[in-house]
């Protein structure tokens, strides 16, 4: 049986242990990265195919004729022509829920710094402002306790829910958001309800229509002064103008966000000025703890010995 991971770079950093998957194959030929025009030379005799984000249209199947799986090292399926592969009876398989603690344990991260204005202390201590203090100590930044506060949570999907078990460890009163033209079920409050409420609003739904600029002018104006948002979700359910805005005004005390709408940010982004106040952005990077891309190798592993027993699980076509 041959095999092809046509984007490992995008998952391993010379960190991996890859020879589980390897075992799995006679053989089996890692490509760093592969361009478009590289696509077809590379699948066209395999049997099985990974890729992370190398697109895999119904041009490059159809030269693919002994293609039997392919194995996305990701939750996302954007990158692979679903019709195509359901024509040629190709079955195609997605890693799950690899990221959660990762992404939960960032989210947590990310509430603290702003909490704590620790980016602020470290700052002002590595320029001297410590040196100059009257006192033992310097207080210059606010600092807040997480304890006694309210979290809302938009999304409590798995994720959702890792965060809020973390946050009430903290001793924090989480309240969870129905979304907006949403039937509000029991233990959920209505969206716009629960926005002046809180204290700290963080984001772990999808990306779709309906959650597409989801926080907005509106949005912001109906937060406390006071409150943080926390964006480890997707760019687009942020306005990033308004974002930008609110905090320039201080509509909102803080936000810290890991997505952007666009990634990377090669053309730049409204977000990247220089005179936004108390905004944290990490690079798309919540979810890429060694432990959970290691995570990943062992789904895959799991998906392929699946497909070979006749018990296909993880199956997205």
């Amino acid at each position: 049986m041959k095999g092809v991971f046509l984007d490992y770079s995008s998952l391993d950093k010379n960190d991996l242990d890859f020879s589980g998957l390897k075992s799995c194959f006679d053989d089996f030929q890692l490509y760093a990265s592969t361009t478009p025009e590289q696509v077809l030379e590379r699948i066209q005799e395999a049997d099985v195919v990974i890729s992370n984000k190398v697109v895999l249209n119904a041009e490059h199947l159809q030269h693919a004729q002994n293609l039997k799986l392919i194995l996305i090292s990701a939750t996302g399926t954007n990158n692979v022509d679903l019709v195509q592969t359901k024509q040629q009876g190709i079955v195609v398989c997605n890693c799950q829920g690899y990221g959660t603690a990762a992404v939960a344990q960032h989210t947590i991260a990310l509430m603290l710094v702003l909490a704590t204005s620790l980016i602020k202390y470290d700052h002002a201590v590595k320029q001297g402002e410590w040196n100059k203090s009257p006192i033992f100590c310097l207080l210059d930044f606010p600092i807040v306790e997480l304890s006694g506060k309210t979290l809302g949570i938009v999304g409590y999907g798995e994720l959702g829910q890792a965060v809020a078990r973390l946050a009430e460890a903290f001793g924090m009163h989480v309240v969870v958001a129905a979304l907006p033209n949403r039937t509000v079920d029991a233990g959920r409050v209505p969206f716009a309800e629960l926005l002046p409420q809180v204290d700290f609003l963080t984001l772990h739904c999808p990306l779709t229509t309906e959650t597409e600029n989801l926080i907005g002018e509106a949005e912001f104006a109906a937060m406390k002064s006071s409150a943080f948002l926390i964006n480890c979700a997707r760019g687009g359910i942020v306005n990033e103008q308004a974002l930008a805005n609110a905090l320039r005004q201080g509509q909102i005390a803080g936000a810290a966000t890991d997505v952007l709408t666009v990634e990377p940010p090669k053309q730049g982004n409204i977000l990247l000025a220089d005179d936004i106040p108390n905004l944290i952005i990490t690079p798309h990077s919540a979810w890429g703890s060694v432990d959970a891309r290691q995570r990943i190798v062992s789904q895959m592993i799991e998906n392929l010995n699946a497909f070979i027993d006749g018990n296909v699980i993880r199956q997205v076509n």
